[in-house]
């Protein structure tokens, strides 16, 4: 079963997929000692990072989406707050020391299990560099961005929704767009510009 628990064959254990008693879906369940293993969406922080106008992006030196531009972004790690583990991303990708602000949006991306939130945020000095997981980084002014090149549609969504709010100190954070409203897949594909 590929949702079964990675190292457990050594053990001489075995899970089979059942319905637990109490719950409604099929899971991983220990043959000895019923033990669920939950297979949950991971949880992606991140942020548009902004300096003097301009937005970091960071181009991306591993799969997926291998050399295509993205916001500094990543899976949440154990004990740290979505804050924390985007301030952190920041710095893994592009060795930038950035204030997390708002919260920008929270996107369900659940073709791949996956829960985005990003903040809007600022870089404290104009200092960066690529860090492990990027092949290069920079600050784009909006004319600049190279949108056919960017990585994911949550990355045209967030820069989208940034730039609608740039200039309001309160709002409500954003979610998915509308399907009838979605351009990003065109915008990748060149069909539509920015």
């Amino acid at each position: 079963m590929s949702d079964e628990p990675k190292g457990t064959e050594t053990l001489g254990v075995s899970f089979s997929d059942k319905v637990p008693e109490g719950d409604e879906m099929s899971r991983a369940v220990c043959d000895h000692c019923e033990f669920v293993h939950y297979v949950n969406p991971k949880i992606i922080v991140g942020s548009v990072v902004a300096h003097g106008g301009k937005i970091l992006l960071c181009r991306r030196a591993i799969e997926p989406r291998r050399g295509y531009w993205t916001l500094p972004a990543g899976f949440m790690e154990q004990n740290e707050t979505t804050q924390e583990g985007a301030k952190r991303e920041a710095f893994e990708e592009a060795n930038a020391d950035i204030r997390i602000g708002d919260m920008l949006a929270l996107y369900n991306v659940t073709h791949i299990s996956q829960v985005h939130i990003m903040y809007r945020a600022e870089l404290v000095t104009p200092e960066f560099s690529p860090g492990m997981e990027s092949l290069e980084v920079g600050l784009f002014a909006w004319e600049d961005i190279p949108w056919q090149d960017l990585a994911f549609p949550s990355v045209i969504w967030a820069l989208n929704q940034y730039k609608s709010v740039i200039h309001q100190s309160h709002f409500t954070p954003f979610t998915n767009p509308h399907p009838s409203e979605d351009d990003a897949m065109d915008i990748l594909r060149g069909l539509k510009k920015v």
